[in-house]
């Protein structure tokens, strides 16, 4: 996760932790925004080739912002082991997977 965060920030984005969770088994969720806006959440899904990769499972609706914001609540409520980190970074999808999201 500190490796995320860190490339961000050298990227010339802000990145934070929203919510933390179990450090070593807690499921990871990104929400990825650009200046506060078009936020899109990602998670790591499981491929057909036993992988695990990002895909974006939600995208915010500009007329109906508190739809996502309480989405992202309920799953951070029901799940005290997921972390959510929020990177507002242009073009945010290029840094997912390319850092260290564990570390």
């Amino acid at each position: 996760m500190a490796g995320l965060i860190r490339a961000v920030e050298a990227a010339g984005g802000f990145a934070t932790v929203v919510h933390k969770g179990e450090r070593e088994a807690g499921t990871i969720l990104l929400i990825l925004t650009k200046k506060g806006a078009d936020s899109r959440l990602f998670e790591r899904m499981p491929s057909l080739d036993g992988k695990r990769s990002w895909h974006c499972t939600m995208k915010q609706d500009i007329d109906n912002k508190s739809q996502f914001e309480d989405y992202v609540s309920r799953r951070a409520a029901g799940d005290p082991d997921l972390w959510i980190v929020e990177l507002d970074i242009v073009d945010g999808e290029r840094l997912i997977g390319s850092a260290d999201i564990t570390g």
